[in-house]
């Protein structure tokens, strides 16, 4: 993808999650997302903040003593509460704009809005499909950047291949499925695992199980 076709990715994105989330009932906005400890209306919250500016960045990292995530959480949570059809507004309003947060490419707020569209869709049962061309560039730079997922580190040992696009990366144990799927799990969602195939899938399912089940031993 080219970049103006990443832009357009990334309106038709938002304007559709900005519709999803105009469609919410009350009790789908207290709903724990993908992202952990948020609920689905902190995460519509930071899809709010793409266009915070330099200045506001800076007096947030201060704030947050230099902790990328305190800063993002915190800056999400200073947000809201908001009216709930406010949030919808705010993100369909950045439609056709070019503008970025500091320091970031295209891609950042394309993978924004994907991964964090999941985080909201998933838990509430709603269908979101993902663009497996838009997903097989936000996985390339996951993938090919150490902060903040360190994707390469975590998944060590494993061939990750996309079903639906000609995306791989990694060298191992095979884990199929689709490109928003892998994108899932790169950013560190084990919500997908379960849709995931292969002998390096078979791994991740049963790590995500012993997560789940804290006391529980193996040999």
């Amino acid at each position: 993808m080219d970049v103006d076709e990443v832009w357009r990715t990334i309106d038709a994105e938002r304007a559709s999650l900005a519709d999803l989330l105009d469609d919410l009932a009350p009790a789908e906005w207290e709903t724990p997302s993908l992202c952990g400890a948020w609920r689905v209306r902190d995460v519509a919250a930071h899809l709010t903040l793409a266009h915070t500016g330099l200045w506001p960045a800076v007096v947030e990292g201060v704030r947050a003593r230099g902790s990328f995530d305190r800063m993002i959480r915190d800056t999400a949570l200073r947000v809201g509460p908001l009216p709930p059809a406010e949030y919808g507004r705010r993100i369909r309003a950045m439609v056709g704009s070019r503008r970025t947060a500091p320091f970031v490419s295209p891609v950042e707020p394309l993978t924004d809005v994907l991964v964090h569209g999941q985080d909201i869709a998933v838990p509430l049962g709603r269908a979101r499909p993902v663009p497996p061309a838009a997903a097989a560039v936000s996985a390339t730079r996951v993938w090919g950047t150490a902060f903040p997922f360190r994707a390469r580190r975590r998944l060590a040992g494993l061939r990750l291949v996309a079903t639906d696009s000609d995306w791989s990366a990694g060298e191992g144990a095979l884990v199929e499925g689709t490109t928003g799927d892998l994108l899932l799990l790169l950013t560190g969602r084990t919500a997908a695992v379960g849709r995931l195939s292969g002998e390096g899938a078979q791994r991740l399912a049963a790590a995500a199980g012993r997560r789940d089940h804290p006391t529980r031993r193996t040999p």
